[in-house]
């Protein structure tokens, strides 16, 4: 299959656990530069995915990163994990717990109850650990140094919102959103609702409108196909000069 990252290629990409979306943007773009012997290559990412979560990054190279903005207007599918019973500073378990609830009382008539009010249009507060600029300064980093944050409230879209399995204290589930979305704090405002508290133990996004993560490449493959591609790009080169 033809692969040409100047013109530009879109790249659907299952993100490794652990792995920032800069840390796969990086990695694309650094292949591509050594493969292609080329100085400078746009490489960006359709919408960002938190290092505990697995699952679709769209990438667009070249010319193709014009296009950017348009894939992240669309709809993300998720599916994960919700503990119920402890909070953490920054929604999921990339932090300590800080603090433990009742959740004995939690059963799923209970969470179905209390879904409905995260359906359709809602005001959400992103994390105060995330990327989300405030005064151009991100809010992961105010966090960090105790300063204490207004963080504003957003309008998203939530087109569906359902559990699909409840083994306490976890919850499994299913979401489908706008973009802007933070998964985290649909956990733990559902943990607040159900008076308790609420993490993400696990996040995969399925699918970015029609563009779905069985679709995409893992990145085991994904590097080996660059850099073959560009071996045959620079012998191609070699023999027309």
């Amino acid at each position: 299959m033809p692969f040409d990252p100047i013109a530009g290629e879109v790249l659907l990409v299952d993100k490794p656990l652990g792995w920032t979306s800069f840390d796969v943007v990086g990695k694309i773009r650094g292949v591509i530069r050594y493969e292609y012997g080329i100085k400078k290559i746009k490489v960006g990412h359709c919408g960002t995915l938190d290092p505990l979560a697995t699952g679709l990054l769209i990438i667009c190279t070249g010319k193709k990163t014009k296009t950017i903005d348009g894939y992240q207007g669309l709809e993300k599918t998720y599916s994960g994990t919700v503990k119920f019973g402890a909070t953490t500073p920054g929604y999921d378990a990339e932090m300590e717990e800080d603090a433990q609830f009742p959740f004995e009382h939690i059963n799923p008539e209970l969470i179905e109850e209390k879904l409905v009010e995260y359906r359709g249009e809602i005001m959400q507060s992103p994390p105060a650990f995330s990327a989300l600029k405030v005064d151009g300064k991100p809010l992961y980093k105010k966090a960090r140094t105790g300063e204490k944050i207004e963080v504003p409230k957003r309008k998203v879209t939530i087109h569906k919102f359902e559990q699909t399995a409840y083994e306490a204290p976890f919850m499994n589930f299913e979401v489908i959103c706008s973009k802007g979305t933070y998964i985290r704090s649909l956990a733990n405002d559902l943990g607040k609702s159900l008076q308790s508290g609420g993490y993400l133990t696990a996040l995969r996004r399925d699918a970015i409108g029609e563009h779905l993560v069985t679709n995409a490449w893992k990145m085991d493959d994904l590097i080996p196909f660059i850099r073959e591609k560009g071996k045959e790009f620079t012998q191609n080169s070699t023999n027309h000069s």
